[in-house]
């Protein structure tokens, strides 16, 4: 067996690597840059070394650096984990020809199918169902609209070397076809240094169905069933579940079967993943094959009982691969959430900075956190913005979702925006829990962009119970600091009012052991049990013997509760306090409709306006890059540009002025 395995990636991949490695007795080396000097992942592993600036294309990206970190710690493998040099033919033939173990396929076979072209051509020959599209790299943006003329709109512009839905663009008209060429090119080319670019028919409404594969060096593979794709944003998955509720085993077994005629065919020997696209009918069409470890590679682990990085490392090492197809057993159902720094509200907007509150759920059989942040530690700008990923187990998917809400409900984090919400929401969303699935679920469910869920009528008694529990905790801790004076008694009045979100709630109390009784006007009766402190973020109670989460933050004199999607704003009153409180003026937030804001942290790429300039409602504005991707902000409505505040390649902070508009002329971006 291998010495030491370098890990070349970074974050919770890292981690989740050397967890493995650990448990099997060899020794880890980190890498890491300057803006991962404190990475966690640097001071779980046995060494580190230092390999670059904070750019990927500084340091994770130059085979130079990592070769030399192998070099200097002694590492006779590595491990590639997913994205950066993971899917580089060249990558793993460097490391064969210093000889060292490359953990992953051969470079032959990441030759063949990293390069999403030359997959499809391959696929095609190996039988595999393929989408129609133009698989020779486009030259230009005119070209690109002539080919989709011929295909047909709707087209999917797509990096040749792309990956993690970086460098892919869909486009429903021909000024989208022109505005996604150059898009994609751009990001391909920051993000993997190969700006080739090719387009397929989008297919409408379909379902993103991937196959585990397993295979060794001596011509065996397996295949480890499905995973369920679909909820995608941005073509970047955010949910994902094994195995999927829409396929029947005659399905699941053709996909199968499919996978594993192409493994075979380029000679796949370990870990990977063929993507499918399924359409409505179940008729399912080649995407491309990961030749690598998939983020969501969890819920199979979860379903099937093996390791997949265990098995990575063993067939790496020249072992053979013992488990028939016969062997894989699927148990209950798995769902994984992906939790990013981005802002929901605002459009997701990526969110970088320092995290000053971080609480992940408590592991346990049936819940597993892939986690590479700490309190404390930073979201850098540099690398992609998730921040931790929640597995959950159950017997059914009915079962394994309930688990999900209730983890989400416990992972509390401050400092970053974060779309715990979001996932919360997306779980609760009734096609969600029909299975009734697609990659357009976001958009088609969210049209005009998330916002909080609103709480539902059954919940507001769990609301009510938790606001008024904390408030008295609070209150009981105060008067525990006040017994210090002379003469001070402790008294908590009987009659409240609880306001949720603008609307109050009378309510009388009675304290009992380790809780209270709360009766409504209406003669409900919430029994809120719970040992919660003042001080910590999550909130577990019982309501009515029910179990219940919440997260809970302090605002002004009040909090915000986060439950089961939604952001619930309370605050209680005395009686007489409540009379008062419905008196108070509301402030008026200021008016910045006459400025371009930007919604994110990041480097302002281009400005495509100039001073004087009159725009038509949805011309561009400008285009802001953060976390390896670029976004575009537009005008919402026919504006005039007055001043440029600030230029090209300017590092932007959230909220700053990039221009102002003309008095009269209002319009976002």
């Amino acid at each position: 067996m291998f010495k030491k395995i370098l890990i070349a990636n970074r974050g919770e991949i890292a981690i989740r690597i050397h967890r493995t490695a650990n448990r099997m007795g060899i020794p880890t080396v980190a890498v890491y840059s300057d803006a991962d000097r404190y990475g966690r992942h640097v001071s779980i592993c046995d060494e580190a070394v230092h390999i670059g600036p904070g750019p990927a294309a500084e340091s994770y990206l130059v085979i130079d650096n990592i070769v030399a970190a192998c070099r200097q710690s002694g590492a006779d493998a590595v491990h590639p984990g997913y994205g950066f040099l993971s899917e580089k033919a060249n990558f793993a033939q460097r490391l064969k020809d210093e000889g060292i173990a490359f953990i992953g396929p051969s470079p032959a076979a990441i030759a063949a199918m990293g390069d999403k072209i030359e997959a499809n051509r391959t696929a095609k020959e190996a039988g595999l169902p393929t989408v129609p599209g133009h698989w020779d790299p486009i030259p230009d943006a005119d070209a690109a609209l002539e080919i989709a003329q011929r295909i047909g709109l709707p087209v999917m512009l797509k990096a040749a070397a792309g990956g993690g839905g970086k460098g892919i663009r869909v486009a429903f008209t021909e000024q989208e076809v022109k505005e996604g060429f150059r898009v994609a090119t751009s990001e391909a080319r920051n993000s993997f240094a190969d700006e080739r670019v090719f387009i397929e028919k989008f297919i409408e409404e379909p379902r993103h169905i991937e196959i585990q594969v397993l295979g060794d060096t001596y011509g065996h593979a397996i295949h480890l069933a499905e995973r369920e794709c679909s909820i995608q944003r941005r073509h970047q998955k955010v949910i994902e579940e094994a195995p999927s509720a829409f396929l029947d085993e005659a399905t699941r077994e053709a996909m199968g079967s499919a996978a594993v005629a192409l493994a075979k065919t380029v000679g796949f020997s370990t870990a990977g993943t063929v993507e499918f696209i399924v359409d409505q009918r179940r008729n399912f069409y080649f995407l491309e094959m990961n030749t690598r470890l998939q983020v969501e590679h969890a819920v199979t682990e979860m379903i099937t009982g093996l390791d997949l990085v265990e098995w990575m490392i063993r067939i790496a090492d020249g072992e053979e691969l013992t488990i028939s197809q016969e062997d894989v057993r699927l148990h209950g159902w798995a769902v994984e959430t992906r939790v990013y720094a981005e802002d929901p509200n605002r459009g997701f907007m990526p969110s970088t900075g320092r995290l000053t509150r971080y609480r992940t759920p408590a592991e346990e059989a049936d819940v597993r956190v892939d986690n590479g942040v700490f309190e404390g530690g930073e979201i850098s700008r540099f690398y992609d913005p998730m921040i931790a990923k929640v597995s959950t187990w159950g017997a059914d998917r009915e079962k394994a979702v309930q688990r999900m809400r209730m983890a989400l409900d416990e992972f509390y984090i401050q400092g970053v925006s974060h779309n715990i919400a979001f996932l919360t929401a997306l779980l609760a969303n009734p096609r969600f829990l029909e299975g009734r699935l697609s990659t357009n679920f976001i958009p088609s469910e969210y049209p005009e962009g998330f916002t909080p869920a609103p709480l539902e009528p059954k919940d507001l008694n769990a609301i009510i119970g938790a606001a008024t529990l904390m408030h008295l905790r609070y209150m009981e801790r105060a008067a525990r600091t006040s017994e210090q004076l002379p003469s001070y008694r402790f008294h908590i009045p009987e009659e409240w009012e609880v306001l949720v979100d603008g609307d109050f709630y009378p309510v009388t109390i009675q304290a009992m052991a380790e809780g209270f009784d709360i009766t409504r006007e209406n003669g409900q009766i919430i029994a809120v049990r719970s040992d919660w402190q003042v001080g910590d973020p999550v909130l577990g109670c019982t309501v009515n013997a029910h179990p219940e989460r919440f997260k809970v933050e302090p605002e002004g004199l009040g909090y915000v509760l986060y439950h089961l999607g939604a952001e619930v704003h309370v605050r209680v009153y005395t009686r007489t306090a409540a009379r008062l409180a419905r008196l108070m003026p509301v402030k008026v937030p200021p008016d910045m409709s006459m400025y371009l804001l930007s919604p994110m942290p990041g480097l302002l790429r281009s400005i495509a306006v100039s001073e004087g300039q009159s725009l038509d409602s949805g011309a561009e504005l400008c285009v802001v890059e953060a976390m390896k991707m670029e976004n575009i902000l537009r005008s919402t409505r026919p504006v005039k540009v007055a001043h440029l505040r600030a230029r090209p390649g300017d590092i932007l902070t959230v909220g700053q002025v990039i221009l102002e508009y003309e008095s009269g002329a209002q319009a976002g971006g």
